[in-house]
């Protein structure tokens, strides 16, 4: 109590709690203002109203075109067999047919990954812009994917949640179909470091796939196709922004999951970033990681963050960051010197076989034809005289 009686507790407890609070700024819309000038007549000044940021159809439709055509040109130059003297791809009706399908088959992803970002942008009536590609015909993939810009601080939790996590899902829908498809129609062929091009490093999820159709053995690699390339860049891109960084979909979503505390998650992942490319001294993701340095690693705070998610969003929400395990790799560009795979007795017997020019179902053909003697070596030899060199050397068996 004061001299005048007066409790002030309550008052000093109220400052307290405020103090405790972190200050957030928020976006806020403004009434008219009404203006009096000095002959005491009212002007009424409509309030500004954040439109979010410029539409420029013009510009979207014109590197949309160019993304088009730099994928089409990348595809058919990446599986042409036939190119003139000045080194370019000739139009054969193949290499045309190649171009064409790989360039569908991946604009379709990123179209479709980037219409779920919009139409819920749209849905949810915060300001976006259209898709903007970026076409780069000089990396094999012909394209650098695409952005949307969208007004900050205008989403609630709810409403960012459901915008972050459409795009992945909706490049998703597209991206599986044409990696099933490619990996169905895929050439298994013995790797030959000598004869090696470029050698695209496989995520979790390609491998298990490719295993469990074609049962890929040790030594061999699936011969890539338009189709199965464009599911590995879809695959592998929906990876890539599904890491929790910054402004990244990753980081959208794992804000919206456990808010601030995703600043600590971004940090640590860019720290193991850095370290990995020093410890492997690959500069693999040099560019990318210094871009997302540049832009941050904090989320800002949405229009309102205690919007609640409910049971079915957080158990997706986590489930999609979950496919950043199966999808990502960490070598997307293998060298093929260090590729020195390793023969298994199954794919020995398979040599011997075609080296040889027997019938595989007229004898057991397993380890103990590497004793072979000398002279048998290179030179076709009857199943007959297999039989009695192998039981020169087992008279046991």
């Amino acid at each position: 109590q004061n001299h005048d009686g007066q409790n002030h507790d309550g008052q000093n407890h109220d400052r307290n709690i405020l103090s405790e609070e972190p200050l957030e700024v928020k976006i806020f819309y403004p009434d008219d203002v009404i203006l009096i000038d000095s002959r005491h007549l009212e002007r009424h000044i409509p309030r500004q109203r954040y439109t979010g940021p410029r539409q420029r159809p013009f510009l979207a439709l014109g590197l949309f075109i160019a993304t088009c055509l730099s994928t089409f040109f990348m595809g058919m130059a990446f599986f042409s067999t036939e190119f003139n003297d000045s080194g370019f791809p000739v139009l054969s009706e193949a290499n045309v047919k190649n171009g064409l399908t790989y360039s569908i088959a991946v604009m379709s992803i990123l179209l479709f990954h980037e219409m779920g970002h919009f139409l819920q942008s749209r849905r949810y009536k915060i300001p976006a812009s259209y898709p903007y590609f970026i076409p780069m015909p000089l990396n094999p993939f012909g394209t650098m994917g695409a952005v949307i810009l969208q007004g900050s601080g205008v989403a609630n939790r709810k409403s960012l949640f459901d915008v972050a996590i459409s795009g992945p899902l909706a490049g998703l829908v597209v991206a599986l179909p044409c990696l099933f498809i490619g990996i169905k129609n895929a050439q298994v062929i013995e790797f030959d470091p000598d004869q090696a091009g470029i050698i695209f490093g496989n995520p979790l999820l390609i491998d298990w796939i490719a295993d469990w159709y074609h049962g890929v053995p040790q030594g061999f690699i699936l011969e890539l196709n338009p189709l199965l390339f464009a599911g590995w860049v879809g695959i592998f891109i929906t990876a890539l922004n599904l890491i929790p960084i910054g402004q990244l979909d990753g980081g959208h979503i794992l804000y919206t999951l456990i808010g601030k505390r995703a600043h600590l998650v971004a940090k640590f992942m860019l720290f193991a970033a850095v370290s990995m490319m020093f410890i492997t001294q690959k500069p693999t993701y040099l560019l990318m990681i210094f871009l997302l340095y540049m832009m941050g690693t904090k989320h800002p705070p949405t229009e309102d963050d205690s919007v609640p998610l409910g049971k079915g969003r957080i158990i997706l929400g986590w489930l999609t960051l979950a496919f950043i395990f199966i999808g990502f790799t960490t070598d997307p560009l293998l060298d093929p010197d260090e590729m020195t795979p390793k023969k298994t007795e199954k794919e020995e017997d398979l040599k011997l076989v075609k080296l040889f020019n027997v019938n595989h179902a007229s004898i057991n053909l397993n380890e103990r034809f590497r004793y072979l003697p000398d002279e048998y070596n290179g030179s076709p030899a009857s199943p007959g005289e297999l039989d009695k060199s192998y039981l020169s050397l087992f008279p046991d068996k």
